[in-house]
Order: structure tokens, then sequence, then C-alpha cells
């Protein structure tokens, strides 16, 4: 055996982060080279500076893709949080692909991916009360895991490119 994980034949190595963005908080996630595990990084504070520690950390981690959890209603819809979540994704996506190795931005459903991580927690006994800033890197690791996931089996990338462009997902 070469130890090397069975993926379906569309699946593209490499490293990712996974992002949970919230108005106060931004969980960030990364995953392995290999894409099978999912694991919290670091919460970042929302505001000003958030878009240069998430590109920070991209580089550190030398990623292939940014993968941004996009809030949806469970009927699909998309609201005020979506339209807020997709233009951060698009001003993220513009600053990645100015950078030396350009880094593509995928937008995915992220529906209960907040409660979730949340049960996943008190079900290992942590209190959600004094961890705000862990749920938001739980939900990172559930979105990224996820997404992973899912081009596993179906071997196409998850979710929607984001036009680093600012006009919109890449069709």
């Amino acid at each position: 055996m070469s130890g090397a994980p069975a993926q379906g034949p569309g699946f593209r190595r490499g490293r990712r982060i996974g992002v949970d963005v919230g108005d106060a908080r931004i969980g960030v996630a990364s995953s392995d080279p290999d894409g099978m595990l999912a694991t919290p990084v670091e919460t970042v504070p929302a505001g000003g500076k958030s878009l240069a520690r998430l590109v920070a950390l991209a580089e550190e981690y030398q990623v292939v893709e940014v993968v941004v959890g996009l809030p949806r209603s469970m009927n699909g819809g998309e609201g005020p949080a979506a339209a807020k979540v997709r233009r951060y994704a698009g001003e993220l996506a513009a600053r990645l692909a100015a950078g030396p190795a350009p880094v593509p931005v995928r937008l995915v459903d992220e529906r209960m991916s907040t409660v979730t991580a949340a049960q996943g927690l008190r079900a290992a006994g942590r209190n959600s009360k004094k961890g705000r800033s862990v749920i938001d890197q739980a939900a990172a690791v559930v979105i990224l895991q996820s997404a992973l996931e899912r081009e596993k089996s179906t071997g196409r990338p998850p979710g929607q490119p984001v036009d680093p462009s600012g006009v919109g997902p890449e069709g």
C-alpha cells in the first residue's frame, strides 16, 4: 500500500481553509493537504483588518482554495446576511487574486453549520455561552468538512466560484 488516501477522480489535492463570516467574528478552519479532515484554526475579529488576516492565513497555509459559508434560509433563499457575505467574499477573492499565488474563493451553502457546531460542542461537554469564538471555528470546520466531502463524492469543486473582480459569482 502506498498510504495515499483514496479520492474520487476529480478531487484536487491541496490544503484549503474554510471561513464562517459573522458580524462580530470570523471562524477559520483548515484541511490537511489530502482533504480528509477539517480542523479549527482561529477566530478573527470581524472588521477592517479581517481580510488582511485571512489573506495572511491563506499564504501561511499555502492553500489552493478558500471556502466561504453562504448563509441561506431553510428554503434556500438569500437575505441580507447572504448579501453581506457575498460582498465580503468578493473583497477576499480580489485580494487573494492580486497576490503572488492567486487563490480562488468559493461560496458554499452553510445552512445549519452553526447549529451543527453548537450541538457538537454541547455533546463534547463544551458550554457554548463561554465559547462563542470556539463555535465560530467549529462552524468553519463544519462548512469546510462538508465542502471536502461534497467534492470527494461528486468529483467537482463545491459551491460556486467568486469572481475576484467583485462583479458576482463566476458562471
